[in-house]
């Protein structure tokens, strides 16, 4: 099987560095793919989990508690397309957007039948609002044939999958509870590029245990792999969670704003200048999150990152290569 990319990814930084940016947004992105603003619609498939559902574990991940992140679950939203259509609305009255990113987001959304998946993708991709689809999953999780109907919804719509990398360290896997390691990541990579797919991954910057140089050997090998998105979050703790009970029992001690500005400054001098930053930082909504307190303020994460960009008079991609 041949790797065709399909098209719509920055060859280099020309795009987004004459927007006088100091990064690869994904604003910046959707700009130049689409032609203009697109939004990404939240939706949950109700799929199972098999770090939850007995496959693997039933405890899940030690930060993971879905409800924080759904916004279908918190509303109480049925179908595909009753939470479309709610998230549609609502930012069409908000940002007057006209075009959206079906965004499976919350559970493991390649975790069923093809037929389910099948039918879940296209009652998504059925709305003439709909331009494009995104997949978030786990990297244990995409047999062949769940790919092979990615690529052919690829052949007619944008499409990217989103794998939970985290950490390239299995030690940190471990602690996290993932239930599965680095080499599964590497596989689906590989079996995802084969058939042209886009490939995002989310990374997590602060694990217990880990050094800001184990951080950067994540930021060399997502660079090495030359992945086409990469969301980083802030390592943060919600109620009823693992993770939650040991921050609160002071067992684990999350990063400070200015530790975590100077570690997503440094992954992203040593990305490639054409890969996407789909997110600069992570939080959750008011009721679920713990801590810490300086994630609520999202712009003002975001404006000590451009901050601590330009005092350094960096950019991503200064150290890749």
């Amino acid at each position: 099987m041949t790797s065709i990319k399909p098209p719509g990814f920055a060859p280099s930084e020309s795009g987004w560095r004459a927007e006088g940016l100091r990064y690869h947004s994904l604003g910046s992105f959707l700009r130049h793919r689409f032609g203009g603003r697109v939004w990404k619609v939240s939706l949950d498939g109700a799929l199972p989990c098999p770090n939850t559902d007995g496959s693997l574990s039933v405890g899940g991940c030690v930060f993971c508690d879905a409800a924080s992140y759904s916004p279908s679950r918190r509303l109480g939203l049925a179908s595909v397309g009753e939470q479309l259509q709610h998230g549609i609305d609502r930012l069409r009255t908000r940002h007057r957007a006209e075009r959206f990113l079906a965004y499976f987001q919350p559970g493991t959304n390649t975790y069923a039948p093809v037929e389910r998946l099948r039918a879940l993708y296209d009652e998504a991709l059925a709305h003439p609002r709909v331009v494009g689809l995104i997949v978030g999953t786990r990297p244990d999780c995409v047999p062949d044939e769940v790919l092979d109907l990615l690529a052919g919804l690829a052949r007619r719509t944008w499409v990217s999958i989103e794998y939970g990398l985290q950490t390239i360290h299995d030690r940190s896997l471990a602690w996290m509870n993932r239930g599965h390691d680095y080499a599964a990541f590497l596989d689906a990579v590989r079996r995802s590029r084969l058939r042209g797919l886009n490939i995002g991954a989310h990374v997590i910057l602060g694990i217990p245990g880990e050094t800001r140089d184990d951080m950067l050997a994540t930021a060399s090998e997502v660079a090495r792999l030359r992945l086409d998105s990469v969301k980083l979050h802030n390592l943060y703790a919600v109620a009823n969670t693992p993770l939650g009970a040991m921050v609160a029992r002071g067992e684990v001690r999350l990063p400070e704003l200015d530790e975590y500005v100077g570690w997503v400054v440094d992954f992203l001098e040593r990305l490639p200048p054409q890969c996407v930053i789909d997110r600069l930082s992570g939080d959750a909504p008011p009721g679920y999150l713990l801590a810490p307190a300086w994630c609520r303020d999202k712009h003002a994460v975001h404006a000590a990152i451009h901050a601590e960009l330009l005092r350094r008079d960096t950019w991503q991609g200064r150290l890749h290569g």
